[in-house]
């Protein structure tokens, strides 16, 4: 056996339940994406909104997180990721469940939402990924996999849960019982589990099992924001976001124009979630092993497969599978890489700020990719242009991400 192969065997032993652990913290701050499609059209109807309008509220909380990325991220820097983590998990419960009781009126909308902006920023990847990085140097592609598998398990399970509960109890009563649900289950894993290594009370931490200055190697903030890496990584998260999760969060009525009922558009929906896990586990250990930038630029290439299938025949069954498998696969992959590659090029001296920035990017992108998708229906009565934008940004955000070289 040899020293690295002894390495990862050793980390995996002492922190196997951290990236288990975190998931859990992470699904949380994916609810309101993976869980609105179902909603979509019963708000349109309960309000006489357009599609647009209703996503809106996607743009609001996404843009109000992207702005606190950085200052949260910089917190979990300071006062580690334990409770960051905890706070976040509360805000997301209570302000997901507010949602049930919107008015009607736009303004009532945007305050609800706004709500679940500030809350989201206090779960989001950089708390989950910073605990588990301060455990994990060898075999860090696969802890970091299995930490954000939370988006795939909440791709897999809410759409199905929200659409259950609208067509049992009314839209209403499903936001309020989806974040009652799944707060119940993840808080206490939190409360018990969860704690990198600047969590750890001083006096308990064994030396022996901590590298020493692993959380002081790497590069300032201001030579961060002087690397080109950071605008690549920008710039290509950004537009994948942008155009991925616009097409995620209208998958269900993309379905269902062609001819899809609800709860069989939301079943092959789920069918996302089930391929994010697997893209997330295998880029994971696929980043370990080859040139994380190609890996994650091929990953960010094959999401124009899916386009063309829903482009060319969308209304055959199989066409909708497949093209749930890839961008499902896609998404699992995204945030893995760029995590993956800022704790590469960045280091972990500032990974909480730094990576927050890159956050901060895939977040806004999040914000207006649903916005547009609603809009360019609301327009064109179809979602073939989104499509073909799609194929167009996740082509150039590929070829970025080949350009960014070797981490020094």
């Amino acid at each position: 056996m040899n020293y690295a192969t002894r390495e990862v065997q050793i980390e995996w032993q002492r922190y196997w339940y951290l990236p288990c652990v975190a998931a859990f913290g992470y699904s949380m701050s994916v609810l309101h994406i993976y869980s609105l499609g179902p909603f979509i059209e019963p708000l349109q109807h309960a309000f006489g909104w357009t599609r647009a309008q209703v996503s809106l509220g996607i743009t609001i909380a996404n843009v109000g997180s992207a702005l606190l990325c950085i200052p949260v991220g910089i917190l979990v820097d300071r006062l580690g990721p334990r409770r960051i983590g905890l706070i976040g998990v509360l805000l997301i419960a209570i302000a997901y469940s507010s949602l049930g009781t919107a008015t009607g009126h736009i303004l009532n909308w945007v305050l609800l939402w706004s709500f679940v902006a500030v809350s989201v920023p206090w779960a989001q990847s950089t708390v989950w990924t910073s605990a588990v990085a301060s455990r994990f140097e060898r075999s860090r592609g696969i802890a970091f996999a299995v930490a954000l598998s939370g988006a795939p398990i909440g791709a897999t399970l809410f759409p199905v849960l929200s659409a259950w509960l609208i067509e049992n109890y009314g839209w209403r009563t499903a936001f309020r019982a989806t974040a009652i649900l799944w707060t119940t289950i993840v808080l206490p894993i939190i409360f018990l589990r969860f704690r990198g290594a600047a969590d750890q009370p001083q006096e308990s931490i064994d030396v022996a099992t901590i590298k020493p200055n692993r959380a002081e190697i790497g590069i300032s903030l201001a030579e961060g924001f002087r690397s080109p890496a950071l605008y690549k990584l920008l710039f290509a998260g950004a537009m994948f976001a942008f155009t991925m999760i616009g097409i995620l969060v209208h998958f269900v009525p993309i379905l269902m124009e062609y001819g899809s009922s609800r709860l069989a558009a939301a079943g092959i929906a789920s069918i996302i979630g089930i391929s994010s896990f697997v893209g997330r586990l295998g880029t994971g250990f696929l980043l370990d092993r080859f040139s994380s930038e190609r890996v994650g630029a091929v990953i960010f290439l094959i999401a124009n497969i899916a386009c063309v299938l829903l482009l060319t025949q969308g209304d055959r069954i199989s066409n909708q599978i497949v093209a749930a498998i890839i961008i499902g696969f896609t998404l699992g992959a995204e945030v893995d890489v760029m995590a993956y590659l800022s704790s590469r090029y960045f280091g972990l001296r500032n990974f909480g700020a730094l990576f927050g920035v890159v956050v901060a990017a895939l977040t806004l992108g999040a914000a207006f990719g649903p916005l547009a998708a609603g809009a360019t229906f609301d327009y064109h009565q179809s979602y073939t242009p989104f499509l073909v934008l799609t194929m167009v940004l996740v082509t150039v955000s590929g070829l970025a991400l080949l350009t960014l070289g070797r981490p020094k």
